[in-house]
């Protein structure tokens, strides 16, 4: 492990998508890294930034996804870590570069001295404008045995776990022989719920750069897939990142399985955090995904919402005129 992967991985805001492995996935993009150290040579920021040439323009989109990975109450190494993201801008004549970092909306220190940066905050912005959801489901499990976190869950949760059990529901680490059945439970689930989906290769470019840091969890009853999920387990943080389920067995609950499992995978790995992402509208019980935090919730977590995006501005001719094909970039990004 390189010097950058080290203090990106042992970070208590580093995330997957700024490790080196998450930028062969992401195809059309140019991965850039970047390092800043103190007066010791310590490293005291990392940030991945990928970079989306727009040669008509003669520019370039910037975007952090969870990054910059620093302190960020150290406003020198706040200072230091953007300066180097300065010269990336430069280098590719860039118009703009947005962060997402996993701070949250209530640190005014860490907002206070990323503004002071030169970054335009997007004030507390909803998630229907923000590439990445602000707000996640935590269920903290750092020094909590396996007994202890099982208990916590709500108690219709562990009988509809115990219930997978007792109607043969089998819930498999797999490989990428059974991505056909995940792929094909994605696209009911997209079409059930109305969302966009990534192709099969996507999920098996995941799987092949991430190595033993990506699991896929598939639930099967009498050889029936069920349910599946992709799950990343990188920095003390297993990461739900993708789920579908048939229409089929429902009654079976496999998706509480399936969701017990993956946090068994965190506390056999001595992760400190198990993260079911995004818990999107969960303050409105009136919205189309309020089910999502209803389904997450028995579980014994909590809320975290980030601050959310800030964005930097080079040129704001080129940011204008290139607003409405950034929002398509963006969107596509994770």
């Amino acid at each position: 492990m390189d010097a950058y992967e080290e203090f990106v991985s042992r970070n208590r805001c580093g995330c997957f998508t700024q490790s080196k492995n998450w930028s062969n996935i992401k195809q059309g993009w140019i991965a850039e890294r970047i390092t800043a150290r103190d007066i010791n040579n310590n490293i005291v920021g990392a940030m991945q930034i990928f970079v989306k040439k727009i040669p008509m323009l003669n520019t370039a989109f910037l975007y952090s996804p969870r990054g910059a990975v620093c302190d960020y109450h150290c406003k020198e190494a706040v200072e230091a870590i953007f300066k180097e993201a300065d010269a990336i801008s430069q280098k590719y004549n860039a118009f703009l570069l947005k962060i997402d970092p996993q701070i949250d909306e209530n640190d005014l220190t860490a907002i206070g001295n990323i503004k002071d940066c030169d970054f335009v905050f997007s004030d507390y912005n909803s998630e229907d404008n923000t590439v990445q959801c602000r707000s996640n489901y935590i269920l903290p499990i750092n020094n909590k045995s396996e007994n202890d976190i099982f208990n916590a869950f709500h108690k219709k949760y562990r009988y509809n776990i115990r219930l997978a059990e007792r109607k043969g529901v089998e819930c498999k680490i797999c490989d990428t022989s059974a991505l056909s059945d995940f792929y094909a439970l994605m696209l009911k689930t997209a079409n059930r719920d109305g969302f966009n989906t990534r192709s099969k290769k996507y999920f098996e470019r995941i799987m092949k750069e991430l190595g033993e840091q990506c699991r896929l969890y598939m639930c099967y009853y009498q050889d029936i897939p069920l349910s599946g999920a992709v799950a990343i387990n990188y920095g003390g943080r297993v990461s739900y990142l993708y789920g579908a389920s048939s229409d089929e067995h429902r009654c079976f609950m496999p998706n509480y399985l399936m969701q017990w499992n993956m946090i068994k995978w965190a506390i056999e790995t001595n992760c400190h955090t198990y993260d079911f992402m995004g818990v999107p509208h969960y303050d409105d019980e009136q919205h189309p995904n309020y089910g999502v935090y209803r389904f997450k919730k028995g579980f014994g977590g909590n809320v975290v919402t980030y601050a959310g995006e800030f964005n930097k501005i080079y040129s704001p001719a080129k940011s204008k005129l290139i607003s409405n094909l950034l929002k398509l970039t963006a969107k596509t990004y994770l």
